[in-house]
């Protein structure tokens, strides 16, 4: 039951929660109080002060309005709701004093700074402090420390809020930073000079309010102002986080998360932040045919012609890869069926039937923050997608109860381990109301049907809702549109000509001829008899359905390199040299004509409800499930184009190797 209380902010009357802070109900009331240290999404420490309000007849000192709730204010003499001022000049007063000591030892770096324009500490400096300094004593330097490749370090401009430290404890798990020394000699620090071994570190720079923590790989390479920032959503995994993507002429520059709370809330993983360096190597810019068993450069009409001639009177299949937006997929699938062929975007041979309850699962990402329990099945969740990972950990903190089912793997929290194989699933206890996360890894068995099955029949049985975890951007929606073939993959290989769209995790065996259409020179393009270079997801508009089933539009940030074109239009184009012109000749009317023939994908940012439709059972294998064995860093022709991703894959290595001491 709310405990609903009544607050005066600034003159403003307004009726809140209790546990609410009164730095939350000043926000509520559409009131700005500052602060360094509070963020909603970490535990409160109070440290920074500047958040100082004046309490109507309550202490004579200001308060930390972060650190104080709205049912400890004491009401006024006849009972009328407790007063709280946030620009009186007792707090005026205490927000300069703040400012001047925050400022004490700050270095002069804002020139040179990476946080210069998007710092919090310029603007609330600005905003809230004077313009002279009364401190004439030398300034106090910190040692820097190296915390990997990714995160750079500027100590001397660290203010302590402890937003780091925090971050990376409680939202990432690891607990590889902390603070020591007392007042001036305080410091953050790593935990014995050791690197940092998250895959959320890369979040430390947006939550560090001044220039302290910066990111290694974009360092003096741009400035804010200088950048065109488009909203867009992330195919690196799966989870469709929603990004921002910052480009400067027509170069990416850094790809920064958006706050979605039903998604990603605002984090982002960190290969799905530093991918951009792999935006702009290996790329494919140009139509090259195999000649005499050498790729040539050739024209598009070139291209197109030597398509037409091979395909002539064959059968002509298409698989579909891993980050296909939804419009080209729908575009190759109408061409290829009105050329007899079929299409088939399950590469990696799970067992997913055209059934939306199986593909998409019945639970939306929200539904594990209120799950008393929840179930993972297989795979490794930290490694597959470490921004869900960590909001199950955040469920753990909030007291679910979280068991496992198969290969132990560190995850960041206890879990309860039930098994490592499928004969575990239906001996599991579940409440009303759980969620079970099934890994797509677990599908991809000789038994997988019957795995899917009984995860079904125990969701079924307990009230239990699933959450399907793909690793494939690109899958959702290719299913929503029936891009799956009875026999799979091998089914959709057997064919005198196979068109590959961007499929690049798979071999295409020899015999066949191969159009590949993608961003990359990859192991596609290298098996490739036609390369038909095609947009990267951040140079042409798409739409991407992320593992609980959520349409979402990834917009166009950029423009592709050299000859390289969008990827439906590669498609429309080369249907008229194959004399079946496709009906669309702009991207509107292709979506329309897409959302005829999949209505859901035209819910953009909705999660549809699903019915579990239980599929019939089978014979369960006794082998346990085995964790993936692809790098986690290395996934995708574009991460594997990444010089970042490289290094930190070598890291990952290294880290994994024994120790000689131990």
């Amino acid at each position: 039951m709310t405990d609903l209380k009544q607050i005066e902010i600034d003159g403003k009357v307004i009726e809140v929660d209790g546990a609410m802070t009164i730095l939350q109900a000043a926000e509520v009331a559409g009131i700005e109080i500052p602060r360094f240290c509070y963020h909603e999404r970490l535990s409160i420490a109070g440290n920074c002060r500047m958040c100082l309000v004046e309490v109507v007849g309550g202490p004579p000192k200001p308060a930390a309005s972060c650190a104080m709730q709205v049912r400890d204010l004491r009401p006024g003499r006849n009972g009328e709701p407790p007063v709280v001022k946030t620009n009186s000049p007792m707090v005026k007063k205490a927000r300069e004093g703040v400012m001047e000591f925050l400022l004490i030892n700050h270095p002069l770096d804002c020139p040179i700074c990476d946080q210069g324009g998007e710092c919090d500490l310029q603007d609330q400096a600005m905003a809230y402090g004077v313009d002279f300094s009364r401190y004439r004593e030398p300034k106090r330097a910190a040692n820097d420390m190296d915390l990997g490749p990714l995160v750079g370090t500027c100590m001397t401009r660290c203010i302590s809020c402890t937003r780091c430290v925090r971050f990376i404890t409680e939202v990432a798990g690891c607990s590889e930073l902390g603070q020591t020394g007392r007042g001036e000699d305080s410091e953050i620090t790593n935990y014995l000079g050791a690197t940092l071994s998250s895959e959320l570190q890369g979040n430390l720079i947006d939550l560090c309010p001044v220039g302290a923590l910066t990111s290694k790989p974009y360092a003096f390479t741009a400035r804010p102002w200088e950048l065109k920032k488009t909203e867009s959503v992330d195919v690196i995994d799966a989870l469709g986080a929603n990004i921002r993507v910052d480009v400067r002429g027509r170069e990416v520059m850094r790809l920064m998360p958006r706050n979605h709370d039903g998604v990603n809330e605002e984090w982002l993983a960190d290969r799905s932040r530093f991918i951009w360096d792999g935006l702009r190597r290996q790329r494919l810019d140009k139509p090259y045919i195999r000649k005499d068993g050498k790729l040539v450069a050739a024209t598009w009409a070139e291209a197109f012609e030597a398509i037409a001639a091979a395909a002539n009177g064959k059968k002509v299949n298409a698989i579909i890869g891993d980050l296909a937006p939804a419009e080209a997929i729908f575009a190759l699938k109408t061409l290829v069926s009105e050329l007899g062929g079929v299409v088939e975007a399950r590469t990696d041979g799970a067992a997913l039937p055209l059934e939306r309850s199986a593909y998409a699962g019945t639970a939306a990402i929200e539904d594990i923050d209120g799950a008393a329990e929840v179930l993972i099945i297989g795979g490794n969740l930290r490694e597959e997608s470490p921004v869900l990972n960590a909001r199950v950990r955040k469920a753990w903190s909030n007291g679910a109860n979280v068991s496992l089912i198969g290969a132990g793997v560190d995850l960041t929290y206890p879990v309860a381990h039930l098994g490592t194989g499928p004969s575990a699933i239906s001996g599991a206890e579940l409440g009303e109301g759980a969620v079970i996360i099934l890994a797509a890894s677990t599908l991809a068995r000789e038994d997988g049907a019957a795995v899917l099955a009984a995860t079904q029949a125990l969701a079924e049985a307990k009230g239990a809702k699933i959450l399907v975890l793909h690793t494939a951007a690109s899958r959702v929606g290719a299913l929503d549109l029936g891009a799956a073939v009875e026999g799979g993959i091998a089914a959709a290989l057997d064919a005198e000509v196979i068109w590959n769209l961007g499929a690049d995790e798979i071999d295409v065996p020899a015999g066949p001829f191969v159009i590949y259409q993608g961003s990359h020179g990859d192991r596609g393009a290298h098996r490739a008899d036609v390369i038909l270079p095609g947009a990267a997801w951040t140079e042409e508009p798409g739409l991407f359905v992320n593992t609980e089933g959520r349409p979402q539009l990834a917009n166009r940030a950029g423009f592709p390199p050299g000859q390289a074109k969008e990827n439906w239009a590669i498609i429309r184009a080369a249907s008229a040299s194959l004399g079946k012109t496709l009906p669309f000749d702009s991207l509107q009317a292709l979506r329309a004509a897409m959302f005829d023939a999949a209505p859901v994908l035209a819910q953009i940012d909705a999660v549809p409800e699903q019915e579990l439709v239980v599929q019939p059972s089978g014979a369960l294998s006794d082998a346990a499930f085995a964790v993936p064995s692809v790098d986690h860093y290395l996934v995708n022709p574009i991460c594997r184009a990444s010089t970042v991703m490289a290094e930190l894959s070598r890291l990952k290595h290294e880290r994994g190797l024994s120790v000689a001491a131990e």
